[in-house]
C-alpha cells in the first residue's frame, strides 16, 4: 500500500491510494489463482488502504497511516482475520472451475496451520526484539566499543530469552532492520500491533460480528482518526479499555 494524495481537511485533499499484489504469472491459457499466504496478504494490505482511505483529520502529516510503527500495523492485521470469516470465505474462497465453496474442513486446516510453529516464532521475535531494545539502551561510544557477541549473549540472559534452540531471529551482525533499516528500537512494532489486533478482532465477535454498526465504530475511532490523538487512547476510544494478550495467546494457539 502506498499512498499519492494523503487526505487533509487543510488543503482540501482527498486520499488516493493504491494497492499492489505481486502474484505468480500462470501458464498461457490458465487463471491467475491466489495462494493462501497471497489472499492474506492482500487483506492485510486493504487494511493499510482504508486507513489511508476513510482518514478524516485537518492536517496531512497526521493524516491515514501517518501514525506510529507500532499502531500503523494495526489495521492492517487486523483485516487479515477477516480472510476466514465465514460470510467472507463464502464470497471469494470458491473452487475456480466448479465454483463449489471451500470445504468446511480444509478451513479448519488453514486455521490450525496458522498455529503451527508458533511458540519458535513467537519466541525467537522477542528474543530480536528484546535485543535491539538492548542495542539502543548503549550510548553511542559505548555501542561503537562493545563486544557485539559478548553483548548479545549477555543482554539475552539478562531477559530470560537466552535458549539455545530458538536464537533470535537476527544476530546483531545482521540485524538490518534496526541498523539504519529504521526500526532502531522499534522492532517489537509488528507483535504489538498483532495484539491490538487480535484483540480489535475479538472485541468485533463480543458485539455481534460483521456488522455496519461494528465496522462504522472502528472507522469513527481508528480509521478516521490519524494521529489526532494518542493511539492507546484511540484504542480505548474503540474498545473501551486497553488491550488484552489474551486474544493474541489464542490466535497464535498458545493459549
Amino acid at each position: 500500500m502506498d499512498s499519492f494524495v494523503d487526505q487533509a481537511d487543510l488543503l482540501e485533499t482527498k486520499p488516493v491510494v493504491l494497492n499492489v499484489l505481486n502474484i505468480a504469472k500462470p501458464a498461457e491459457g490458465q487463471p491467475a489463482l491466489l495462494s493462501y499466504d497471497e489472499v492474506s496478504t492482500l487483506f492485510h494490505e486493504f487494511g493499510h488502504a482504508a486507513h489511508g482511505l476513510f482518514s478524516q483529520v485537518k492536517y496531512p502529516t497526521l493524516s491515514g497511516t501517518n501514525v506510529p510503527r507500532d499502531f500503523v500495523e494495526f489495521p492492517s492485521q487486523f483485516l487479515e482475520d477477516f480472510s476466514l470469516d465465514e460470510r467472507v470465505l463464502a464470497n471469494y474462497a470458491k473452487h475456480y472451475e466448479s465454483g463449489e465453496a471451500m470445504p468446511a474442513e480444509l478451513v479448519q486446516k488453514i486455521i490450525a496451520a496458522r498455529a503451527y510453529g508458533q511458540g519458535f516464532a513467537s519466541l525467537e521475535y522477542i528474543a530480536a526484539a528484546m535485543l535491539d531494545m538492548r542495542w539502543h539502551e548503549l550510548g553511542a561510544a559505548n555501542a561503537d566499543q562493545a563486544d557485539v557477541i559478548g553483548f548479545e549473549n549477555q543482554s539475552l540472559k539478562a531477559d530470560g530469552v537466552d535458549y539455545e534452540l530458538v536464537p533470535p531471529r537476527y544476530r546483531s551482525t545482521y540485524f538490518a532492520h534496526i541498523w539504519q533499516g529504521g526500526y532502531s528500537a522499534g522492532y517489537y512494532a509488528y507483535l504489538w500491533s498483532e495484539v491490538l489486533a487480535a484483540d480489535a478482532f475479538k472485541a468485533f465477535y463480543e458485539q455481534g460480528g460483521m456488522t455496519r454498526e461494528n465496522g462504522k465504530r472502528f472507522r469513527d475511532t481508528i480509521l478516521s482518526r490519524g494521529l489526532t490523538k494518542d493511539p492507546m487512547q484511540l484504542y480505548i476510544d474503540f474498545r473501551g479499555h486497553e488491550p488484552s494478550i489474551d486474544a493474541l495467546l489464542v490466535r497464535r494457539g498458545l493459549k
